[in-house]
């Protein structure tokens, strides 16, 4: 992709329209839970400061439907990245039209406006032409920063790009993708992919894309299930996709004819119920008694798995090795987190909850790059072309 980026191009003193994910999580008061979204983003608003640029923020929030929901509103965030950045930010509710148009024509240089949730336009989410050019009109270039929706083409990623000359990435977005191309298009080997989760049926595509790219692959999380079943182990209780069994079993004959070294748990932490609370012990992979359902990987599955990490110069991870957000079976995905900041190989985490094992373990500043997207960065995994980039190269 011929994608410029916003050091490339001229924005000193122009109205720069930069769109940014800043779909944070909110408690029942409206306060801000996780502000990781805003932070990623200050670089690239810093940047635009600097150059004098007169910003104009883009953002959604939660998936209100076209509607206006006030519980959706960005109001909170405006607050926040004020705090953030140190400086006023203009909020502004009006909505897309000559009047906003003249409120952003007042912004002097240096100034920043946050625009209300931009899903609240029933357009957005249908990519709707003549709300893009509404979107564009406000501004002389467009810079993306928002990788987490670049996987859903909507008006304020793609459609406003077909109306505004001079488009471009954040260093966000550039961070997102030059850090995946050096894990998955020039990587330093043995590459290792870490692949979690709940279920085969999400990570399928994946899967037979990284088969190409990879070394080993190492399988936890309730999808491993499968795999077992497709060895004719018996799984007891635990998590099944029976449908896609045999796919599990041409997968695993995929990665050996390509000499893909391909590892499912050895042992497996077993309860009688999906509760924190539940007694639990330690069995085989190939001895899970009947009534019980597998919850985390075991001992020998975790050193297995450190010492595939340990020998790989690129590790790349998505999704939890068990029940992880259940404290009593979080010790399996807390490991590999260990290991994976223990190691000195190149070590991406993609995906909301690979992100929240980190950040739970108190690892995340030792890994090399913790993405900000968990559909978009899946999609990537699965060699899709993501809308959002694709509209920028021009």
């Amino acid at each position: 992709m011929t994608i410029k980026y916003i050091d490339q191009i001229d924005i000193k003193g122009k109205r720069v329209i930069l769109r940014v994910d800043f779909n944070v999580p909110y408690d029942d008061n409206m306060n801000i839970t996780d502000d990781t979204r805003i932070t990623a983003t200050a670089p690239t608003i810093e940047y635009c400061l600097k150059n004098n640029a007169r910003l104009i923020l883009i953002s959604h929030l939660g998936r209100p439907k076209g509607k206006f929901v006030p519980e959706m509103s960005l109001k909170p965030v405006a607050k926040r990245l004020s705090e953030i950045l140190k400086r006023e930010i203009k909020f502004l509710d009006t909505p897309l039209g000559d009047d906003l148009n003249k409120q952003v024509l007042d912004l002097k240089e240096g100034e920043i406006a946050l625009l209300e949730n931009i899903r609240f336009y029933p357009g957005e989410e249908k990519n709707d032409d003549d709300l893009g050019k509404k979107i564009a009109s406000l501004g002389e270039v467009y810079i993306d920063d928002a990788f987490a929706a670049a996987h859903r083409g909507h008006s304020s990623n793609d459609a406003v790009t077909r109306h505004i000359a001079a488009c471009g990435a954040g260093f966000l977005l550039k961070d997102e993708i030059e850090y995946f191309n050096r894990a998955m298009k020039n990587p330093e080997r043995p590459v290792c992919a870490i692949i979690g989760g709940a279920k085969v049926s999400t990570k399928l595509d994946a899967l037979r894309n990284i088969l190409v790219k990879v070394d080993s692959i190492l399988i936890g999380g309730g999808m491993a299930f499968t795999f077992l079943k497709a060895k004719g182990l018996g799984i007891g209780k635990s998590l099944l996709e029976e449908d896609l069994v045999d796919t599990a079993a041409q997968i695993m004959k995929e990665a050996e004819l390509k000499k893909v070294n391909l590892l499912l748990p050895i042992d497996i932490e077993v309860a009688n119920e999906f509760n924190n609370e539940s007694p639990s012990r330690v069995v085989p992979a190939d001895d899970i008694p009947e009534d019980t359902i597998g919850l985390d990987i075991g001992p020998e599955t975790i050193n297995l798995f450190n010492d595939v990490i340990a020998k790989s110069r690129t590790v790349i991870w998505n999704g939890p090795m068990g029940a992880f957000e259940m404290p009593n079976f979080a010790n399996g995905t807390n490991s590999i987190a260990q290991k994976l900041a223990e190691s000195s190989c190149l070590s991406i985490v993609g995906g909301g909850d690979s992100v929240t094992a980190v950040n739970q373990a108190g690892v995340s500043d030792k890994i090399s790059y913790i993405s900000t997207g968990g559909g978009a960065f899946l999609e990537l995994l699965e060699g899709k072309t993501l809308p959002g980039l694709a509209a920028l190269d021009k």
